[in-house]
């Protein structure tokens, strides 16, 4: 049985999210962790914190994570 237009659209965008190597071992980081801060997104990743803001948008826009806010820190687990 074929997706539905909203699973393949789902499917694309989380395809193309995930085919950046960072954003992919952002993914992997909070698989290991279960959440994840922007510093720690940050740390792992070396990137500035505009590319890592980028990075995440990119993620959470595909659905493969969502964002909480906890205080002034934002946080990231897998949807």
């Amino acid at each position: 049985m074929s997706p539905d237009k909203s699973e393949q659209k789902f499917i694309e965008k989380a395809m193309s999210a995930i085919a950046d190597p960072c954003r992919l071992s952002i993914i992997e980081e909070i698989s290991r962790k279960g959440k994840v801060c922007c510093g720690d997104v940050q740390g792992l990743t070396g990137l500035s914190q505009p590319t890592c803001s980028h990075h995440i948008k990119l993620l959470t826009d595909s659905k493969l994570i969502e964002c909480s806010k906890e205080g002034r820190n934002h946080f990231f687990t897998l949807n």
